[in-house]
């Protein structure tokens, strides 16, 4: 039986060392006890935007980027989008099993009864300019609730830990609704203890004069499944950033605002709101050929197409554009579709996308949803973080119990000058 190691050669020095192999990794730390002299600092590996380093082991969401796999606790992503709902998936993500009943009906009771916020938090919105962007106040009033709930800094403290888990999954619906609001110059809808978690969520963002909101099944139902889909999603830039500040022991407010950070990024959280301004920029189904052939030129980007860890369809795009169509017999037909649907044909029937392995993502028909919801295009990030603090929380907490985890501070190759003494310029 062969061993479980690698044996490394150095060519400068003609040693051998012998790595361990766990896993399919081996410890970047062994790579020190290569040196060319004894005072040497030892080997490192360079790995800008860590694309082939793991930085933890989790058993939270398994991806396989191949063969268009995703996974949340082991349960394939298309049985939970057609049989679970969000706060039950929430539940399987930060605990690792599916609730029995009666645990589910008390989590979903705490969930339903943190919603209301402080009004002072209300103050702290209406703080912010009526043409502030929803995704930096939703920044701003996260981390700003770390001054509302002090007891939040006791992170081992596992009751403490659970409220502020909790609070967090409750309170940014009512945050983003809130936001939203604020922006548009609407008076604030308070929570509804009466309807689900995304119906509530609906609820703030649209209610009027109405004594009492009921949203559509249909829509309430497609955005659960949206919620789902966005949960968690590995190790990402936002999940990354909230593991790598969480590591500082800070409280889960600060660390999810890290993770809102991230996401707030075009290149990560906008970019359905790209692949959507896309579709408006081509104009008719009849120009797709024409922009495909610039893209092929290399005059464009194909948005919504081709992801850093998917080589084949994206899984979560399939059950999505499913999901589409139902919205759309509420909503009416959004006619950016028949563009993204010629889009995706001839895409996937060219040789050169082919080649490249550049099939729809998660992100390509979402924005078609959310604008055929009547969601405003500032806001699509801000629906991607409430389902991703879940996913957030859920690393967050393995990060801060796994007994290996210590305070992220990763190396540098130094280019920069060697020592140079100070010299007047008179």
């Amino acid at each position: 039986m062969s061993k479980e190691t690698l044996t490394i050669i150095d060519n400068r020095t003609g040693k051998s060392y012998e790595v361990p192999i766990t896993h399919e990794t081996i410890r970047a730390i062994d790579l020190r006890q290569i040196k060319v002299a004894e005072n040497d600092f030892g080997l490192m590996s360079y790995d800008p935007a860590t694309e082939n380093t793991a930085s933890c082991k989790s058993t939270i969401t398994f991806i396989d980027g191949d063969k268009g796999i995703l996974r949340y606790r082991g349960y394939p992503i298309e049985q939970l989008a057609e049989k679970s709902n969000y706060l039950e998936v929430a539940y399987l993500l930060l605990y690792g099993e599916l609730p029995p009943k009666s645990q589910y009906e008390k989590w979903a009771y705490d969930i339903t009864h943190h919603t209301i916020i402080h009004e002072s938090i209300k103050k702290f919105i209406d703080g912010f300019r009526h043409d502030a962007h929803p995704m930096g106040m939703l920044l701003g009033t996260v981390g700003a609730m770390s001054t509302f709930y002090p007891e939040a800094k006791n992170i081992f403290d596992e009751g403490i830990r659970e409220k502020q888990i909790r609070r967090l999954i409750a309170k940014m619906p009512t945050l983003a609704a809130f936001a939203y609001r604020h922006s548009r110059g609407l008076p604030y809808a308070y929570p509804d203890n009466d309807v689900s978690y995304t119906g509530n969520f609906l609820n703030m963002m649209y209610k009027m004069a109405e004594a009492k909101y009921k949203p559509n099944p249909v829509i309430e139902r497609a955005l659960d499944i949206l919620f789902i889909l966005h949960a968690d999603h590995e190790q990402n830039c936002s999940a990354n950033a909230v593991r790598a500040v969480g590591s500082s022991h800070v409280d889960p407010y600060s660390a999810v605002a890290a993770g809102i950070a991230a996401l707030y990024g075009p290149l990560h959280g906008g970019a359905n709101e790209a692949a959507l301004r896309m579709l408006v920029e081509i104009g008719s189904r009849d120009k797709v050929p024409e922009f495909i052939k610039r893209i092929k030129a290399g005059e464009g980007r194909l948005m919504g197409f081709g992801h850093r860890i998917y080589k084949a369809y994206d899984p979560r795009a399939k059950i999505i554009k499913e999901a589409a169509y139902q919205v759309f017999e509420v909503t009416g037909m959004n006619p950016l579709l028949e563009i993204a649907l010629e889009v995706e044909r001839i895409a996937l029937e060219d040789e050169y996308f082919i080649k490249r392995r550049l099939y729809p993502n998660v992100d390509f028909y979402t924005g078609l949803i959310y604008q055929s919801l009547g969601f405003p295009v500032d806001i699509f990030p801000v629906l991607f973080a409430i389902p991703r603090t879940s996913g957030w929380l859920a690393q967050w907490k393995e990060m801060l119990l796994d007994k290996e985890t210590k305070i992220v501070r990763p190396r540098q190759v130094y280019l920069g000058h060697e020592k140079r003494d100070y010299r007047s310029n008179d």
